[in-house]
């Protein structure tokens, strides 16, 4: 999961920074509002930690241009402004949840837990994404399908969520690329072709229906294949008691 910081407190950002990172987030991090909005629109992060008093533009206009560009991303607004009218204000501005300084950061991370939550596709603890037939544990690095479980490398496995986040969407090469190695990264577009295919072969490894397909001049696609599901041997019917 790809989280966008946009903290002006450089110890505070530094500090929430690394402790995501042991979590397991991949974090980019701003200090300012002009870039806050530029990384936003980027339609790649997962969740948005956004404080409300920033340089250059403030939290809430940054907030306000997202919506307006359709950016659908969860928003939450970090801040010390904590009445009443503070709270109604920004949540009434297209924030998806508020916390007010100081907090602890189980309460952060339980918070981006509940704004990132999908119904049917993430447990309640978030610590898997399943998919038709694989499980997939960010904790772990751990992809299970019918045939067993194969370790994935950091990378790979971050390619992996977004595809499985996404399953039946094209998602676009320019996309994958900024999700998956940054906004700020320099790799060159044949290293997405490299672990598509290392990620194809994790697949067949553990006999998943899943299939990635190319979707020629725009990206990739995360299909099921059902005929390939839960294969039965040839000339078993199936028992009554089934």
């Amino acid at each position: 999961m790809r989280i966008l910081l946009a903290e002006d407190d450089k110890n505070l950002n530094k500090a929430i920074t690394w402790q995501l990172k042991r979590q397991g987030y991949t974090v980019d991090s701003c200090y300012d509002g002009e870039e806050a909005l530029y990384y936003g629109t980027q339609n790649i992060y997962d969740v948005i930690l956004l404080d409300r008093m920033l340089p250059g533009c403030n939290g809430t206009d940054v907030l306000t241009s997202l919506r307006r560009k359709s950016c659908s991303v969860p928003v939450i607004l970090i801040t010390a402004l904590g009445t009443l009218q503070d709270k109604i204000e920004g949540l009434d501005l297209g924030a998806d949840d508020y916390l007010v300084k100081p907090f602890e950061f189980e309460e952060l991370l339980a918070r981006i837990r509940c704004v990132t939550r999908r119904p049917g596709t993430l447990t309640p603890q978030s610590d898997f994404l399943c998919c038709h037939d694989v499980t997939w544990s960010a904790r772990d690095m751990c992809l299970t399908g019918p045939a067993g479980a194969t370790t994935l490398s950091k990378r790979e496995g971050h390619l992996m969520e977004s595809l499985l986040h996404m399953p039946g969407q094209t998602l676009s090469r320019e996309m994958l690329l900024l999700k998956v190695w940054g906004p700020d990264s320099d790799v060159e577009d044949g290293n997405l072709d490299n672990y598509i295919y290392f990620l194809r072969r994790r697949l067949k490894t553990v006999r998943s229906a899943l299939q990635i397909k190319t979707i020629r001049g725009v990206g990739y696609k995360l299909s099921f294949d059902s005929e390939a599901a839960a294969p039965t041997e040839k000339g078993t019917a199936p028992s009554d008691h089934d």
